[in-house]
């Protein structure tokens, strides 16, 4: 009996965009923290650890989020923090933008973001605790000249400016919500030969590290008086030039 109590009360976490870069280190710190864990990303395979449940598919698609949360809930039983880690971003002038583009920004960004945090928020609710963390972009805060993204803004200041609206709204719930707001960091997103330049764009001089998106995540875990908190990791970045 006692064992079953362990089990129940054990940690689950749900990440997406978890199959590289930041979403798979965020897999594995929160494994090293014993918690378990449901990933979700288009191209994400079983896993080998039982304490780890996939689930492929298009997080913009409603049907994705149902599934992850009720694959969260038939095999662990609960959710207790959320990770929006899944993202794309196109830099590209304002005026070509396409409306491939657009649409293809407004749903992995605002509508990977709105189906599973919703449903993720309702059993947060029912629990009467939870965390809910996404990761946006500093740039949101600090356009730079020669770097256009004014999709990225449009979509993940809306998800920075929902994180204050829903702290507020479940602050006496016992749900936080909170965003880690990057710099650019190097992912393989970004070519080695376009490091030195990227670099140049943060006044320490060096572009981010996974491990340094990992820990602000992990640290707003942790931080239970926190919430309504943009977590700016970013070499400076927001802060100016």
């Amino acid at each position: 009996m006692d064992t079953q109590k362990v089990v129940d009360t054990q940690k689950v976490a749900v990440v997406t965009g978890a199959s590289q870069g930041i979403g798979a280190a965020l897999v594995q710190a929160f494994r090293e923290r014993g918690y378990r864990i449901v990933a979700t990303s288009r191209s994400i395979r079983p896993s080998g650890d039982p304490d780890i449940a996939t689930v492929a598919g298009d997080i913009a698609d409603p049907a994705t989020a149902e599934r992850v949360v009720a694959e969260a809930l038939s095999r662990f039983g609960r959710i207790d923090t959320l990770v929006n880690n899944a993202g794309i971003f196109i830099a590209k002038p304002f005026a070509e933008y396409t409306a491939d583009d657009f649409a293809a920004k407004i749903a992995t960004n605002l509508a990977g973001f709105f189906h599973v945090t919703q449903r993720a928020a309702t059993q947060m609710l029912a629990q009467g605790s939870g965390h809910i963390v996404s990761i946006t972009t500093s740039l949101t805060d600090h356009a730079i000249a020669g770097v256009p993204t004014a999709l990225a803004n449009l979509t993940k200041g809306g998800i920075n400016s929902a994180t204050k609206a829903l702290a507020i709204e479940y602050a006496a719930s016992g749900i936080r919500v909170n965003a880690v707001s990057p710099g650019i960091i190097a992912t393989p997103m970004h070519a080695p030969e376009t490091h030195a330049f990227l670099a140049g764009l943060h006044p320490v001089k060096r572009m981010g590290e996974i491990r340094d998106v990992v820990d602000g995540v992990l640290y707003l875990e942790s931080a239970a008086f926190v919430t309504g908190e943009i977590l700016h990791i970013d070499g400076g970045q927001s802060a100016g030039h």
